[in-house]
């Protein structure tokens, strides 16, 4: 398929400026592959699609606050600074995106406090807009994370207008109620939909939660800039699936189980480790699989996803698993009925 099959009109009043104000009452769109169905629900509803021994995956990863600002040495330029990728913990070497870039040379130094206690050195210039900086400072690793906890800004998608003047809530509710550990510059936004009640609801019911780890780096939200797909590639982001996980949903999938991964992030860690004889292997390492039509998935048999915005990867992914022209079918209804897009905005259950 080409990138041209997968451009929609999106009405730039559908991208959700702020979440619902509950987390599991937003709208759900639910697509039934097999009757080729659309229905309109509200989240809370899912809990109708599952029954005892069901499993759901999710991403525990936790946003972590990449954004910071400093002041270019000289001039005193006031410069964004977005974290990516720790390359070397002990050298303090990331991976970051600087704007403005144009201003950014190797070489430069930028101060984030006025007593000059953190302080970053452009070491190299990887693309128009990425660098690679080591930043100087005098005290141990976990001094350094709590300076920059305390300097940054929790990422709220440039999108979200209100970005300069982001309430503490909006940060609370830009993270999952189950996410934990530390690393990603973007929110697993399938995840935000979930309430503490309704994961109650869902426990009780015996429907069971394994858990994962894949830090969302930008390369999720890369622009793809080939009408050919096949020479696309991802950015890597780092991935994490225990035993533990494997063992739960290899469970479900041996009971006949429903196996549901919620999101994206999950559909594309559990699709990097599988087994010949298709069952989830654990896995620690890197991730840069893009999934695009036609493809055959070997984990989950539903999944939980946003409403994404036109050529996205990630639009890309759910055409693979519902089925283009029903996938398609479903957003055109979506934008008929006025459903929210993009990370604050309703979900789709395709099953």
């Amino acid at each position: 398929m080409k990138l041209s099959a997968f451009d929609f009109t999106l009405p730039e009043n559908l991208i959700a400026q702020h979440p619902s104000p509950n987390r599991d009452e937003s709208k759900l769109m639910v697509l039934d592959r097999k009757k080729q169905t659309i229905t309109h629900r509200m989240f809370k509803d899912v809990l109708e699609y599952f029954d005892e021994g069901d499993v759901m995956i999710m991403n525990n990863t936790r946003v972590f606050p990449a954004r910071l600002y400093g002041n270019k040495e000289k001039t005193g330029a006031r410069i964004e600074v977005f974290l990516l990728r720790e390359l070397n913990r002990e050298s303090l070497l990331w991976d970051v995106l600087v704007d403005p870039a144009r201003k950014i040379r190797i070489g430069n130094k930028l101060y984030f406090t006025d007593d000059d206690s953190l302080v970053a050195e452009v070491i190299d210039n990887t693309t128009s807009r990425g660098r690679t900086i080591r930043f100087l400072f005098d005290g141990s690793y976990e001094e350094f994370k709590a300076k920059i906890t305390e300097l940054g800004e929790t990422p709220i998608p440039p999108y979200i207008k209100n970005l300069r003047d982001v309430v503490p809530a909006d940060e609370d509710r830009y993270q999952t109620i189950y996410a934990k550990h530390e690393g990603a510059v973007a929110a697993p936004t399938a995840g935000l939909h979930f309430s503490r009640e309704l994961m109650k609801r869902l426990e009780i019911k015996g429907v069971n939660f394994a858990e994962l780890t894949l830090h969302v780096g930008l390369g999720t939200f890369r622009t793809v800039e080939v009408e050919d797909l096949t020479k696309h590639k991802m950015d890597s982001e780092q991935c994490e699936i225990d035993q533990k996980c494997a063992d739960i949903v290899n469970k479900a999938k041996a009971n006949k189980k429903r196996v549901c991964a919620v999101g994206t992030t999950t559909m594309r860690a559990i699709e990097t480790s599988v087994s010949t004889g298709n069952t989830l292997k654990p896995y620690s390492g890197w991730t840069n699989k893009f999934i695009f039509p036609p493809y055959d998935f070997a984990i989950a048999d539903s999944m939980i996803t946003n409403f994404h915005t036109p050529q996205s990867t990630l639009l890309m992914m759910i055409s693979a698993f519902a089925g283009h022209d029903l996938l398609m079918k479903g957003y055109q209804e979506a934008i008929k009925k006025k459903y929210r897009f993009y990370s604050y905005g309703d979900a789709m259950l395709i099953i």
